[in-house]
């Protein structure tokens, strides 16, 4: 009964958080379809290639030391924290990507021990879930069925805490950054920088809530499924 009181709760907790952040399935669209606007492309052509966007970015920062590698197979960028590198993506054809590059930048000079933490715990708290659901479909350990979903539900919340921290620091002073790197660098004019800059805020006001969305949503869904397989094997 317990379990169903919890699959229930989460259920409830997740429409109501998509009511009161009012994620839409049209914004999701609308963002992608924004990203890869050509007149707005058209104008950001006129800046340098990614990597020297980077390059100078990290040079405002003051942390040159950080790596860059450029990947057109990938679709994501990001920074990865135990090599100390930049990975940028296959965003040449999208206006966004001096602020996606500016958000990662800003990643690397984020509390070292911070991002560490949340590499090492974020592998942790999958790996636990994993092996946790594992013994629940095998019917392993009935005895720690409730201090696994106890401690699933403190390793969620913890993760989310840290991500969550992480990824809204980097997203909300992205946009900032890159508006300072546009001046600075004077490719483009004033019109064009806040054209620009118009459809970054529009991007993020969409943005910054569907990633907490979603990571609210990675969270709720591994209780969902391991209180599932607990009230069902």
């Amino acid at each position: 009964m317990e379990y169903i009181v919890i699959i229930v709760t989460c259920i409830i907790i997740l429409i109501c958080l998509k009511f009161v952040w009012d994620i839409k399935i049209k914004d999701i669209k609308k963002m992608k379809e924004l990203g890869y606007n050509k007149n707005l492309n058209i104008i950001t052509n006129k800046l340098p290639e990614n990597t020297k966007i980077c390059k100078n970015i990290l040079k405002k920062l003051n942390n040159e030391k950080v790596k860059i590698e450029e990947n057109n197979n990938s679709k994501t960028s990001f920074y990865f924290v135990l090599s100390d590198t930049i990975l940028i993506a296959n965003i040449k054809n999208t206006f966004t990507r001096v602020q996606t590059i500016a958000h990662e930048c800003l990643h690397s000079i984020q509390n070292r021990k911070t991002l560490l933490f949340n590499f090492i715990f974020s592998n942790i708290y999958f790996g636990y879930f994993i092996i946790i659901c594992i013994l629940g479909i095998l019917k392993i350990n009935k005895n720690f069925e409730n201090l696994n979903l106890f401690i699933l539900i403190m390793f969620s919340f913890i993760y989310y805490a840290i991500r969550s921290y992480l990824e809204m620091d980097a997203m909300i002073k992205a946009k900032y950054l890159a508006e300072e790197y546009m001046q600075e660098e004077n490719t483009l004019n004033n019109k064009e920088q806040k054209e620009i800059l118009k459809y970054y805020e529009e991007i993020n006001n969409i943005g910054i809530k569907l990633t907490n969305y979603i990571l609210m949503l990675k969270c709720f869904l591994k209780v969902l499924i391991y209180s599932t397989i607990l009230l069902i094997f």
